[in-house]
């Protein structure tokens, strides 16, 4: 049975999960339990460009007003005497309010990219702005922390495709949307017979790759699924994609799985159309999920261990545009939601309104000194090595 390339990439989802798998194929033997020693990093991508000023409000600026006549939030709910949150995010007022969230102003980084998929490349991979990469600061961290892992799931991703984020130099995350469904399509007839029948083919027209991660697939969706329900949270959600993929992570996070990175998306953000009722729409759908994540967590006594946080792969432009919306930016907010920081509310200034380049807020906090902050004081990892960029690390975790 020769299965040539055009043929197995039309197989469906399973095949489409090996190709987000690690590389190597082997027989996996799991422990009944793992003992948690470890932090655990949530990331949420607001794919599409959220825009910042928006999000975190300056009430009390002039320009602000004046720039956006018809999209300016003049309701937001009140953190300082000169920031608000928009109002649709009640619950992470809440949470600014009980120490328990974090604001990182004016992120961004040199000589900025507004190109979507660019700007999220030099996100996902930590790169210069005239650097490719082809492997993510997530990836890269895998490859350091499972180097010699027998279970390479110590980053995950709930989604149907993975990020650039996850892919590592040796190894790769693993994406799935439901550990079910995966299970099950990873127990097809099918799958395991031209996995089992190409142990013993060479042929030049197969795709010797694919059938090594379908391999991994196979070894590791039960191992993923009979931890998801170890310990299923019984804890109401949303019924929003989000608020699924955040009780998927909640159930994982409870059970013995060693994962120490999910990584989910929402999106779009790209609001150059009125603005207002996407970004609300939007903003409402977080709120809630996230709203249910932590008191499902905090009800478990995991809060403290687990930190999440929000990005976007760029702001949107300080003035509005004719259509009442904002286009393409540069520097935006960062949100860092857990019962463990160190310090809390806004860690810097808001930005500064005065001082645009074209039109464009100026960055001066480097995503990559993020970044290094969480890999060496929250995971416990060789930012340096990881990211090949040593500038700092800040104090909040």
């Amino acid at each position: 049975m020769i299965i040539k390339r055009r043929e197995f990439l039309k197989t469906g989802s399973l095949a489409t999960a090996s190709l987000l798998l690690p590389n190597f194929l082997k027989a996996m033997a799991f422990p009944n339990s793992l003992e948690r020693t470890a932090k655990v990093l949530v990331i949420l991508q607001l794919s599409g460009g959220n825009d910042g000023l928006n999000t975190i409000v300056p009430m009390r600026n002039d320009i602000y007003f004046r720039e956006r006549p018809t999209i300016a939030i003049d309701n937001a709910l009140i953190l300082t005497d000169e920031a608000g949150i928009n109002p649709a995010l009640p619950f992470f007022k809440t949470l600014f309010e009980s120490g328990e969230l974090a604001v990182l102003n004016n992120v961004g980084y040199p000589d900025p990219n507004k190109s979507h998929f660019r700007s999220m490349d030099i996100w996902h991979s930590a790169s210069r702005s005239d650097e490719y990469l082809e492997s993510g600061w997530i990836g890269r961290y895998l490859d350091e922390a499972c180097y010699d892992c027998s279970h390479p799931t110590q980053a995950l991703e709930v989604n149907d495709m993975l990020s650039l984020a996850l892919k590592g130099k040796q190894k790769k995350a693993f994406a799935f949307r439901d550990p079910k469904k995966l299970y099950q399509t990873s127990r097809e007839e099918y799958f395991n017979t031209i996995y089992q029948e190409h142990q013993q083919q060479h042929e030049e027209e197969t795709v010797g790759y694919l059938y090594q991660t379908l391999g991994e697939t196979i070894n590791n969706a039960d191992y993923i699924f009979e931890q998801s329900r170890a310990k299923r949270t019984a804890a109401a959600y949303p019924d929003s994609v989000l608020g699924k993929d955040l009780k998927t992570v909640a159930s994982l996070i409870k059970s013995d799985i060693n994962t120490q990175v999910y990584y989910l998306q929402i999106g779009s953000f790209d609001t150059h159309i009125n603005q207002q009722q996407r970004q609300e729409s939007l903003f409402h759908t977080i709120n809630d999920a996230v709203q249910a994540f932590v008191e499902d967590l905090k009800k478990n006594g995991l809060f403290e261990d687990v930190m999440l946080m929000t990005f976007s792969e760029f702001g949107r432009r300080v003035a509005q545009n004719a259509s009442r919306g904002t286009d393409h930016g540069t520097a935006n907010q960062l949100f860092f939601v857990s019962g463990g920081l160190k310090k809390q509310g806004l860690l810097n200034v808001l930005p500064d309104l005065n001082q645009l380049n074209e039109g464009d807020l100026q960055y001066t906090e480097d995503f990559r000194k993020v970044y290094a902050t969480l890999l060496k004081n929250w995971l416990r990892a060789d930012a340096d090595r990881i990211l090949g960029w040593k500038n700092g690390i800040y104090d909040f975790v």
